[in-house]
């Protein structure tokens, strides 16, 4: 299986979205994440649908948008006209009613849905087999700051999440990992199932960007 690598923009230098955007495509970046938080659910302020605006145009990968927003639902409609490929809301910020209605609005333009948890919330929050998730995000920091260090306790949901939702005799649901992943515990969590690693500090906090995401694709080859 093909794990991606999906760089992290709110790592990057923010006089210069678009252009590292374009970095990253260039590097062979398979996803382009964007963290969305409002101050509320998270305790940050970051960007909005103009900024994917404002990429979506520069790069032909799909963009992946992390919405920590308290409420998702009343936001979700403006990231999908703003280009966002998938639109990932969290468990903790949704009812069943909610969810429902992010996923009508999706289902519409064709867009994909990703159910995000915080490292503490146990993935029986949500029954997502009633629901047409196409990724699960873990969550191995809690929202709000990048730079955070990964918190190894949370690999056993990474393991449960691909047991549970990315069975090939099921269908494929993507499990990703957002927060601490660098070179030191890619291949561990290759290892329990993640398909997708959300890479931010570790890539654009580099001296050597490009280098670093190579040295992750290679770690991640190697662990295959």
């Amino acid at each position: 299986m093909h794990v991606k690598i999906a760089p992290s923009i709110l790592s990057a230098d923010h006089g210069n979205m678009t252009e590292e955007a374009v970095r990253a495509e260039k590097w062979g970046a398979d996803w382009l994440h964007v963290d969305i938080m409002d101050g509320r659910f998270a305790p940050n302020l970051t960007f909005g649908p103009g900024l994917v605006r404002a990429i979506r145009p520069k790069v032909s990968i799909p963009l992946d948008c992390h919405l920590m927003l308290a409420e998702p639902e009343k936001y979700v409609q403006r990231f999908i006209d703003a280009g966002a490929n998938y639109i990932t809301v969290h468990a903790e910020a949704v009812t069943k009613d909610s969810l429902l209605e992010i996923q009508e609005m999706i289902r519409r333009s064709d867009r994909e849905l990703g159910i995000a948890f915080k490292p503490a919330t146990p993935l029986s929050l949500i029954n997502i087999a009633d629901y047409d998730a196409s990724l699960i995000l873990v969550m191995s920091v809690n929202p709000g700051f990048s730079g955070q260090k990964f918190m190894p306790e949370i690999i056993p949901k990474i393991r449960e999440a691909s047991e549970i939702y990315a069975r090939p005799s099921k269908r494929q649901v993507e499990i990703e990992v957002d927060g601490g992943v660098d070179s030191s515990n890619v291949s561990l969590l290759c290892q329990n199932g993640a398909t997708v690693l959300v890479a931010g500090n570790s890539v654009f906090g580099q001296r050597d960007q490009e280098g670093a995401f190579k040295e992750l694709r290679e770690i991640i080859g190697a662990s295959a």
